[in-house]
């Protein structure tokens, strides 16, 4: 079963970066996934529950020892893409909008400099560093399908993604953001409360990363915050606020949700394995 589910998701990516960007928005993606594809039934400790041994989602949010929210546990994107009977994609994995654009319900789109509008225009599947499996980046894990386990711990948080194993750290010990950072994936993050929310500020992107499917960049001028707020026991929501005046003409934000997954774990996805599909991806049809 863990293979399955593993085949799944690989098979989900590659379709998604086949598919033309304003479609992944409009509907879901055309591929179908096992109903089979089911991680291990281990009982999440501590997890509330209905009387019918169900979670309560709607519980209040477990806090640490210091009183602060606690976001560990396993989480992935919500806004599942709706399944209308025909388009098949109703498995065990969700797709946000946001996954195909990110700018997907802004009022006017976003606010893209040229080159990234040129780049959009283009919609080359194969020159998004996802489609090679590269890593995606600090935003772009909130949107991606594929499971992820959130630990806390009072000095740091760590999200660790089931997606080629990767990972991010966003410290919270006080120390500032480098001055002059060597541009990396994930960037390098800090955060710190305020109240109920943890407000996280990254700068040091690299200048060749994508925010989505559709091309949507980031780049080294970036400084992307997070407002993190965890509802109730279910729910996470994101307030993402991008300023990078190389690629956008003006600051814009976002909110992403992402939901809790209990009783499960995560199993690797490693993006080379068996790969064979990029070879084929070109530009999509206008």
């Amino acid at each position: 079963m863990p293979s399955e589910r593993r085949l799944s998701n690989m098979r989900l990516f590659k379709s998604a970066l086949r598919l033309p960007w304003m479609l992944s928005i409009a509907i879901p993606l055309i591929f179908a996934l096992p109903v089979t594809a089911q991680w291990l039934e281990y009982p999440t400790r501590g997890a509330p529950r209905t009387p019918d041994g169900k979670p309560d989602l709607n519980a209040a949010a477990p806090r640490t020892a210091d009183g602060k929210p606690d976001f560990s546990g396993m989480w992935r994107a919500a806004n599942r893409l709706p399944c209308d009977g025909v388009n098949r994609v109703c498995g065990d994995l969700p797709i946000s909008p946001q996954f195909g654009n990110i700018g997907a319900g802004v009022e006017g789109g976003l606010p893209y400099q040229q080159w990234v509008q040129d780049r959009i225009r283009q919609k080359r599947a194969s020159d998004d560093p996802y489609t090679r499996c590269i890593a995606p980046g600090g935003p772009r894990m909130h949107m991606l399908p594929t499971m992820k386990k959130w630990v806390q711990n009072p000095d740091s948080l760590i999200i660790l993604d089931e997606y080629n194993a990767s990972y991010r750290q966003i410290f919270l010990d006080g120390r500032q953001l480098p001055r002059d950072p060597n541009p990396t994936w994930n960037g390098y993050a800090t955060g710190h409360w305020e109240g109920d929310t943890l407000v996280v500020e990254s700068t040091g992107y690299r200048d060749d990363q994508w925010l989505d499917a559709a091309g949507s960049a980031i780049t080294s001028g970036a400084r992307v915050t997070e407002r993190i707020r965890r509802l109730n026991y279910g729910t996470l929501i994101i307030e993402l606020s991008v300023d990078d005046p190389k690629a956008y003409t003006r600051p814009w934000s976002v909110t992403l949700k992402e939901d809790v997954v209990v009783d499960t774990e995560m199993i690797e996805a490693i993006c080379a394995e068996n790969e064979k599909d990029v070879p084929h991806l070109n530009a999509v049809p206008r």
